[in-house]
């Protein structure tokens, strides 16, 4: 499972052939949730609000560059990495 990006002790993952709908893993110390891209919606999991302020913050950002990604990931290329927030 790449890292694409990681910022403030947040590691941002996506799996190669996962399931639908697009989504990306967010790993905040022993915590973990995933946001589906199109939304920038908690799907499941939990993670400290502050934590999740600031991905969907990045996300929002970059949102068109997670969904280049998850198109990768489903055609087994290697994904981009993508700034972190700063």
């Amino acid at each position: 499972m790449p890292t694409i990006s990681q910022f403030f002790g947040i590691v941002v993952r996506m799996y190669y052939d996962d399931h639908a709908p697009p989504h990306f893993h967010v790993y905040y110390g022993k915590q973990a949730a995933v946001i589906a891209i199109e939304t920038l919606q908690l799907h499941e999991g939990q993670i400290p609000r502050r934590a999740l302020a600031l991905v969907l913050e990045w996300a929002a950002e970059h949102q068109q560059e997670l969904i280049e990604d998850w198109k990768l990931a489903e055609a087994h290329q290697p994904l981009n990495q993508i700034p972190p927030l700063e």
